[in-house]
């Protein structure tokens, strides 16, 4: 492939996150930085993908594949089994998120999703992380203590009981006790703020096809027929054969992928302290080297103590598009309000470049 018509796109975003937690269900997850010695907040590879899939469902107005979610029960026991995709790339989602079944005594297909992306992690262990405040869960019933329920429960027998109302009352009389009007319990939770960085790598050699090589399979037979029938169009890539999405197709996706892999939010957030997470600037190129070199964090060491500052370098072979936020952050930075909507139509041009049916 000529440097024309480079085989990846390359996608780094720098975002502003403001005291808030990636997660709802397992609170903020971290990780240990060696270098720093600190602990680094940090959203998965697998949150940012889906929230991107997300944002594209969104765009594009049509839902998920559906998954197959499968049980076994045995006596008194359900057990739930690995669920199954259908593994069907004319489900966008499918396509373009990959897929996998693996099932006792049928065969395995699997596709390798072409986005390959990152976790959503500090720019510089200086830079952002955890905070070192710890909160606690607290519920507080002392506004309004009528509106609401109080139960007790005693042991009986073994046995949790309810103690009714009147023995309730005449219990707190006699031991001359209250019941305080807050649950107070320190789960040591934590919340992430600074300057955090992700990449999303785009394999345009695989991004609309789907390789029909029988030895390791993407498709059952009756999808590779289905997408047959459906207009996909037979080719090479430099995998193999292939199936391509129709060209019309392409079309309607490119400009949903390009908006979500610039739009997409964290939204399961939002029950702890919603951070818009605004993006201060995005970096494009086809060299990962570069795209690195374009947004990063420097190390100071002419202070009092180790410190660290956000640098975008234009000397770097990438495309830079810097919004007005980021002139708070970053000295010297200039932004434009149109800078993401730039960042669209510049990936846009890259993927209607790139000539899916004549690779091989």
């Amino acid at each position: 492939m000529s440097k024309q018509n480079p085989s990846f796109i390359y996608l780094r975003g720098l975002r502003r996150v403001d005291h808030t937690a990636f997660g709802v269900q397992d609170c903020q997850k971290h990780y240990y930085d060696r270098q720093s010695g600190r602990l680094m907040a940090y959203s998965s590879g697998q949150q940012v993908k889906r929230s991107v899939m997300e944002s594209l469902a969104d765009q594009l107005q049509q839902p998920f594949a559906a998954i197959t979610f499968n049980w076994e029960i045995k006596g008194k026991k359900a057990e739930m089994k690995e669920p199954h995709s259908p593994c069907d790339p004319s489900f966008t989602d499918q396509l373009l998120g990959g897929y996998m079944k693996a099932q006792k005594d049928s065969m395995t297909v699997k596709r390798r999703s072409p986005l390959s992306i990152s976790a959503m992690r500090p720019l510089h262990p200086l830079l952002g992380g955890l905070e070192s405040s710890k909160e606690a869960v607290v519920f507080d019933r002392s506004n309004r203590p009528e509106e609401h329920i109080v139960k007790v429960f005693t042991q009986e027998n073994n046995k949790r009981v309810e103690i009714p109302q009147d023995k309730l009352d005449d219990w707190l009389l006699e031991h001359d006790r209250s019941l305080g009007p807050k649950f107070y319990r320190q789960d040591s939770l934590t919340r992430a703020t600074g300057l955090f960085v992700y990449d999303i790598a785009i394999d345009l050699r695989t991004l609309f096809c789907v390789s029909t090589n029988r030895l390791e399979p993407e498709l059952f037979p009756a999808i590779e027929t289905k997408l047959r029938e459906a207009g996909w169009v037979a080719g090479r890539n430099v995998f193999g054969h292939c199936l391509i999405l129709p060209r019309a197709e392409r079309e309607r996706v490119i400009p949903a992928l390009a908006h979500a892999l610039v739009h997409w939010r964290i939204t399961t957030n939002q029950s702890r302290t919603f951070s818009p997470m605004e993006i201060l600037a995005l970096a494009i190129s086809d060299n990962a080297n570069q795209l690195a070199y374009a947004i990063r964090g420097e190390l100071r060491e002419d202070l009092e103590r180790p410190s660290a500052v956000p640098r975008l370098d234009e000397s770097a072979r990438a495309d830079l598009f810097v919004t007005p936020s980021c002139s708070a952050i970053i000295a010297g930075a200039v932004g434009t309000a149109s800078a993401l909507e730039a960042t669209e139509a510049h990936l846009i041009q890259r993927m209607q470049n790139f000539d899916y049916e004549n690779q091989g």
